[in-house]
Formats: structure tokens, sequence, C-alpha cells
């Protein structure tokens, strides 16, 4: 009796990447950015910040762990919150560590969206660099500093998804009312040009930009002010400079609101962590993008 031959070995080649891929040469590497209808707000550095605080429970630990400054890491986490549509980062209480930071279920979704996303990204670009064969190394480079310039960012320290609730249109003008959650509202004034140009309707998604430095603040309750957006929560930090100071303000769901104000105007007003706080900051001041 012949003895049986032992089962063939599955074929993994199809699991591997082609030659031309492996082959030692140009690559490009991509660098993936998530946009939501609402905006883009999702790279590579925020999502690892993300990964680092679900292992580390603690914002400062995250920041080492990218690394990131301790402010640069909670300013990534506002503007995630700010853009997401339910907060992907929460302070939790309690415990035997007396709390920390945690991920909500919404960011531990996004996270592993976002590496599946960036794996068939991968994959994309190999499969075409595959195709392109003997291309020139000085190409490729230039391709990727095409790609480099198409990838626009904004300074503007306040990043706010919102959709378009009204229109008010002059003869130069256009007043638009902006609905940023179901408590609070913004209002923009811009030319009429230049809502023509963004094709604004109602019900448009569309991100605010608001300078941190055009944002004031407030405490009296009773004083009145012109400044048609007026925005109440509670700060949540401060950041202390030589001259002027950063302040984060909460605004609930995860949303939170940049001032820089003097030092000056910090001892004046009393503001500490959980100091009841308006900031506000003029119609004019709002400026408005859409994608593509």
């Amino acid at each position: 009796m012949r003895p049986s031959r032992p089962a063939p070995r599955p074929d993994r080649r199809q699991d591997r990447p082609p030659a031309a891929i492996r082959a030692v040469g140009p690559r490009l590497v991509g660098k993936l950015e998530v946009s939501t209808e609402r905006g883009a707000f999702l790279g590579d550095t925020r999502i690892r910040l993300l990964e680092a605080i679900a292992q580390h429970g603690s914002i400062l630990q995250a920041a080492r762990h990218v690394p990131l400054s301790y402010k640069a890491a909670w300013d990534a986490v506002d503007a995630m919150n700010n853009l997401a549509d339910q907060p992907l980062v929460e302070r939790s209480t309690g415990g035997r560590r007396g709390g920390g930071t945690v991920l909500t279920d919404h960011g531990r979704k996004v996270v592993s969206l976002y590496r599946a996303l960036e794996t068939e990204y991968q994959l994309g670009l190999d499969r075409l660099m595959a195709q392109w064969g003997d291309v020139e190394a000085s190409d490729v480079r230039a391709f990727q500093q095409v790609l480099r310039r198409m990838g626009m960012r904004t300074s503007a320290r306040n990043q706010f998804a919102c959709t378009v609730a009204g229109l008010r249109e002059g003869e130069v003008d256009c007043e638009v009312r902006l609905r940023l959650d179901d408590a609070h509202e913004l209002v923009a004034v811009i030319t009429q040009d230049s809502a023509e140009q963004l094709g604004l309707e109602i019900g448009m998604d569309v991100v605010a930009l608001v300078k941190a430095s055009a944002v004031l603040l407030l405490t009296d309750e009773g004083l009145r002010t012109s400044a048609r957006n007026q925005l109440w929560g509670t700060v949540e930090r401060v950041t202390d400079g030589q001259v002027n100071a950063e302040v984060v303000i909460s605004l609930g769901g995860g949303r939170t609101v940049t001032s820089v104000v003097t030092q000056a105007s910090i001892a004046t007003l009393g503001l500490a962590r959980g100091v009841r706080v308006c900031a506000m900051f003029k119609s004019s001041s709002v400026i408005l993008a859409v994608l593509g």
C-alpha cells in the first residue's frame, strides 16, 4: 500500500503583494485623512493619539506616547470632538485612579474604521506603483509633493461642523444662520459673492472657522453686547503664557470653544476651571468652508 501524500499546502501567494510591489524602488506611502460630510478631522497623528488614550486612560501618558505636547494633545481632542457627530473622547470620574480620559464607543468605532481604510488605501497605492512599473524616482517625489499641497490645512483654532439653518440675503452681504447642535447656533455674515461661490443652501453642511484671538470672554450674565455669537459654557482649562493665556470653554456634548486673552483679563474675570463664562465673537469673524 502506497503511503498517502500529505495534503497540499494552501497557496498563499494571493495574500502577498505582487513582486513589483515588493521590489526595492520608489514607493508611494499614503497618509490617510478621513473626512465626513462635515469636514476633514482625522489623520495619522490624531488616530495614534486616540489609540494611546484607549491604552493608557490618560491624556498626559497618551501625549508622551505619540509624542505630542500635553497642550497639543488636548487641542487635537477638542478639534475632533467639535467636528464629530458624537464625542470621541470624554473624561471619566471615580475609580481607584480617580478618573482619567477614555474613548467613547463611538471613538473606538472611528479608530477601527480609520485603520481599515488606511490598509485598503495603502494597498491601492501599492497596486498603482506596480502598474507604473519603471517609473522614475524623481517622478514619484514630484507626485508626492502635489499630494501634500492638496492637503491644505487652516490655522483657525476653532472649527465647528454646522448645518445651514437660514439665509438672509442683502444687496452686498448675506447673513447665514448655522445650527451647531440642538442648543447652539452661530451667525456668519459673508459677502453675496462668497455665498454664491460656496453654493450655500438650507440644510447644507459647512465648517465655521473662528480664530481664537477673535473670541472675547465675559462672566457677567447681565451685561449686554452687540456680538451676535454668544456661547455660554464653563472653563475646562487655562494654559498660561507670559503675556496671553489660552482658555478652553466646554459647551457640553464634547464641544469646546477656545479664546486667547491677556493674563490681566484672566485675573480680572477670575477665570479658572469650572467658572461659567460666555465666549462671544462677531458674525463677521466667522469664516465658512465647504467640502469640494
